[in-house]
């Protein structure tokens, strides 16, 4: 059974259901799963070299031939990735991290569908006036880079539906990890799902399996969103974590809490199983991953029955 909506017309898949473009994690491997799968894969270029770029993206072409996108994060220089996205006609691009005017009309000069990320109404409407396709809102329980106002998905979604134009689908992000949440996220007003975390603790994540192996026994609390002083990012409350939190609460230096941060750390944490000293960038929803690591596949599957079951159920609850 399709979930058939201006999300899913867009990006041309069967689910409105998209992977996030996660720093380590998303692949080639996890890109085209998810997109055999249904839903839509994003190769997340942040993580990558130009040159590792271009080969994910072929590998990613040869294992499906079923719609994918790529999230490009744009608060750097990468014109090099843009013109690989345009020359090997990628649809779907997902940028974040910046101003969707620097890219947006450039990629759909050339019939690429663009999709920003933001944290809050105010960037919303940025986007709105940038004309993007689409808009994902992400709320403060997505791990990794944040918004400083913490806003969270609940609040989130149904003030950037209210406030932007009808004519933009919304998709939420943020704490959705099962078919429960993704139904709450649209009677919210949402058209779709971005899927950060559940995806990363799958099969076909690039993330070290060490990391994922720890991940499956996280607990409530076990993330938390801190330094803020560089960058709001939420992390795993592993020894690096705690050591930046402390200093992000004992009001470091912007140049101390860098120093700490590190150049390599989020690598070594993610990409290198170092689950001690290396950070961990998840989202609270980890506290629901717990037991065996699934498949991209059976991700999909199950939130897609999960929901289907849940919007019966609130069919048969009218006040």
């Amino acid at each position: 059974m399709s979930v058939v909506n201006r999300v899913s017309k867009l990006f041309q898949v069967q689910y409105p259901i998209v992977s996030g473009g996660m720093v380590y994690c998303s692949g080639w491997r996890l890109a085209s799963a998810v997109s055999n799968a249904g839903g839509l894969g994003l190769l997340g270029s942040g993580s990558m070299s130009h040159e590792l770029f271009v080969r994910q993206l072929q590998q990613c072409k040869q294992a499906t031939d079923k719609p994918f996108g790529v999230n490009v994060v744009i608060n750097r220089d990468v014109s090099a990735y843009m013109k690989t996205i345009i020359e090997e006609k990628v649809p779907i691009v997902f940028t974040s991290a910046g101003s969707p005017k620097v890219y947006t009309k450039e990629l759909q000069k050339h019939g690429i569908t663009v999709v920003h990320v933001v944290p809050s109404l105010k960037l919303a409407l940025k986007c709105q006036a940038e004309g993007v396709d689409a808009v994902v809102v992400e709320g403060t329980e997505a791990g990794g880079h944040n918004g400083l106002e913490e806003i969270t998905t609940m609040c989130l979604v149904p003030n950037v539906r209210a406030h932007l134009d009808p004519a933009i689908p919304v998709i939420a992000a943020g704490g959705i990890g099962h078919g429960r949440a993704m139904a709450a996220a649209i009677a919210l007003g949402a058209e779709g799902v971005q899927v950060g975390t559940r995806f990363a603790v799958t099969q076909e994540s690039s993330m070290a399996d060490k990391t994922k192996e720890l991940l499956t026994h996280a607990k409530e609390g076990d993330t938390v969103l801190t330094i803020k002083q560089i960058g709001p990012t939420r992390m795993y409350l592993n020894e690096f974590g705690k050591k930046m939190h402390q200093m992000s609460v004992a009001n470091a230096s912007k140049e101390e809490m860098a120093a700490a941060y590190g150049k390599h750390n989020t690598r070594r944490g993610m990409l290198e199983g170092e689950v001690v000293d290396g950070e961990i960038e998840i989202g609270q929803v980890v506290a629901q991953c717990e037991g065996a690591i699934p498949t991209a596949a059976e991700v999909v599957k199950g939130m897609v029955s999960e929901y289907n079951e849940a919007i019966d159920s609130l069919s048969r609850q009218k006040l």
